[in-house]
């Protein structure tokens, strides 16, 4: 397998940008792992498809035609990239990733994912479940009400409608969904290094992780 940096964290922690910059950086692919589960919950909604049908949810996750092509996120040749991007999406996804089903049917297709010359996979269970064996594990967290702040000023950027007071609440609520579910809870992975990003910008951020990495795999400095 190549080598594989794993970035995860709550939803609104940063996890998403790093990775995406730490990839850039190193000329590696990357993983948006949440997409996966944001694009079966967006289908299943659309679908009329209940959270509780298991079977029908492994089944679509099974024939779900995922492309990413150019930051844009591509199905069955549609782009929904700012459609699974919403907060009922977000919550979808959540309830969704709690299925053990589902879960394991998406394993595989994110292990192949790990192609040279490496991968930097983002989510919530990318260095505790999915690649235990990552060469480097970070785990980014912040307050909700960071959060909050983060996901309204990028909702409203995009065009769409926001409110805080409610993305406080359905960011606490996903967080303990998510940190309480049976199946790969949301936690620190063993050896991870833990960045608290809340008083932090992007590029302080990425100096810690990056400073890691070289740690850890010297030959990509």
């Amino acid at each position: 397998m190549a080598p594989v940096i794993t970035i995860d964290g709550p939803s609104g922690s940063g996890k998403g940008t790093i990775a995406s910059r730490l990839a850039e950086i190193l000329g590696w692919r990357c993983l948006d792992s949440g997409a996966l589960y944001r694009l079966l919950g967006y289908s299943a909604e659309r679908a009329g498809i209940a959270f509780d049908d298991v079977k029908q949810l492994a089944q679509m996750a099974l024939k779900m035609n995922i492309e990413f092509r150019e930051g844009r996120v591509l199905l069955d040749g549609e782009d929904v990239s700012l459609a699974i991007r919403t907060e009922q999406a977000g919550n979808a996804a959540s309830k969704v990733a709690a299925l053990p089903e589902v879960r394991e049917t998406l394993l595989t297709w994110q292990r192949a994912c790990a192609v040279e010359p490496g991968l930097v996979a983002d989510g919530r269970d990318m260095g505790s479940v999915v690649f235990p064996a990552a060469e480097v594990k970070i785990f980014l967290d912040a307050s909700a009400e960071e959060r909050a702040q983060r996901r309204y000023k990028q909702l409203i950027e995009k065009g769409l409608s926001a409110n805080l007071t409610s993305l406080i609440a359905e960011i606490r609520e996903r967080d303990d969904r998510d940190r309480n579910r049976s199946v790969a809870p949301l936690k620190a992975p063993d050896g991870a290094l833990i960045v608290d990003s809340t008083a932090l910008s992007i590029d302080e951020v990425l100096k810690r992780v990056l400073a890691r990495v070289y740690q850890v795999l010297p030959e990509l400095e």
